[in-house]
């Protein structure tokens, strides 16, 4: 298995973060919404890069997932 790039790290951050976040608005606690809110560019754009994070792992896991050539 290949070490992780400093994209793949990046994207994996967010989506945690992304998923945590997620699971307190369940609760009615919207965290990132709560440390952010005063700025709504800002909160719009960490939403967007959860969102990009998490069509660069469906890539990145299409490619992991890919059969190895055999040498």
């Amino acid at each position: 298995m290949s070490k992780l790039s400093t994209m793949d790290w990046i994207a994996m951050i967010l989506l945690i973060v992304g998923g945590l976040n997620w699971g307190f608005v369940a609760f009615g606690w919207n965290i990132v919404g709560a440390l952010l809110g005063g700025i709504p560019m800002l909160l719009t754009a960490v939403y967007f890069l959860v969102g990009l994070s998490a069509i660069y792992m469906i890539f990145m896991m299409k490619k992991l997932m890919a059969p190895a050539s055999s040498m």
